[in-house]
């Protein structure tokens, strides 16, 4: 396999997008395609599960094509990877979106989704496989409504939360689902109240108060990302308009408190870049280009040995491909986050 290994300096960006007020900014340390085999690969997740790392995404002869499988491929030291398991839909429809989560009990759930647009309306039905050993992994099971899209979710105090967003025409609706063994899941709102005529991707964040924060990309009209939060129960939210295009969202909390998010950016020319998340304010200020460019974004995120890990896919070399970039945080005082 190819790999691409550079060190790149701080960059530090304008445009559209908010002007950065941190005295420090983050630091490329390390790029590197971990993965090409397929003619496109993309649409990433990364989790660190039993010491090893492990890398989600789709194969396919294209961004849409009927012919996606879900690959997981797994590393020792994030260098060298390996295939661990490749899931089909047992319907021969195309299968999007892997997510990782790590369950309570310790073991690994992947959720994805297949789609079959063959067929008119589409038809799209969730789906979740679990593994204790990363490498054994149980059969399929279906869960949600079908037509209802789950994304990145995550689990507290032993359920977990999901968005789930309508894939058809005539329901666009943001569903929040939650469940306690991540087979059977209930409806906790049908429809979240949210601006917008295409609320989808997700990503949600617990904090140690019970807080919670949605990331939210929103097509249609406006097309401008969200950022949402809730209390427990988690059945009445607020939103904030970031008032900036999103795809792909991902976000973390850095030790020092600090929000990041990854995502693809459509001003000027689309990219994936790491940014300052506000949720206070509702800002997203974009603060590091990564190498990317053309279909690009859907990051994961890892903190880990006092960097972020972060697998994406991008088409600016060659073909779209999967990548894995380390970043470096300083503290406002010029010392390294640990």
């Amino acid at each position: 396999m190819k790999l691409l290994l550079s060190l790149i300096a701080i960059s530090c960006l304008s445009g559209t997008i908010a002007t950065a007020d941190e005295p420090s900014q983050p630091v490329l340390v390390e790029v590197q395609r971990i993965w090409d085999k397929a003619p496109h690969n993309g649409f990433t997740d990364l989790i660190r599960f039993k010491d090893r790392w492990y890398c989600t995404f789709r194969e396919g002869q294209g961004h849409i094509s009927h012919d996606g499988v879900l690959k997981v491929i797994a590393s020792d030291d994030g260098r060298k990877w390996e295939s661990v398991a490749t899931f089909k839909s047992l319907r021969g429809f195309d299968m999007r979106e892997a997510k990782f989560s790590i369950m309570p009990d310790g073991r690994l759930m992947l959720t994805g989704c297949e789609a079959n647009r063959k067929t008119k309306p589409s038809l799209h039905q969730s789906l979740v496989w679990f593994t204790s050993d990363g490498n054994k992994w149980t059969e399929q099971v279906a869960v949600v409504d079908p037509d209802f899209w789950l994304w990145r979710g995550n689990w507290h105090k032993s359920k977990a939360y999901f968005f789930g967003y309508g894939c058809r025409d005539d329901n666009r609706a943001l569903r929040l689902y939650t469940s306690s063994d991540g087979k059977q899941f209930e409806t906790l709102i049908k429809e979240v109240g949210v601006e917008g005529t295409y609320p989808n991707e997700t990503s949600i964040l617990f904090l140690p108060d019970e807080t919670c924060y949605c990331l939210l990309r929103q097509d249609g009209k406006p097309n401008s990302g969200y950022i949402g939060e809730s209390l427990p129960p988690y059945t009445d939210w607020t939103w904030k308009k970031l008032g900036v295009r999103i795809g792909g969202p991902n976000m973390i909390q850095l030790p020092d408190g600090r929000f990041v998010a990854v995502v693809r950016l459509y001003d000027e020319k689309q990219r994936t870049s790491v940014c300052w998340l506000d949720p206070e304010t509702g800002t997203l200020t974009e603060a590091l280009k990564l190498p990317s460019g053309g279909d690009t974004s859907y990051a994961g995120m890892v903190w880990h040995d006092d960097m972020l890990w972060v697998s994406y896919y991008s088409s600016h070399e060659e073909k779209t491909a999967i990548y894995l970039a380390k970043v470096k945080f300083e503290k406002n005082n010029g010392d390294s986050i640990e």
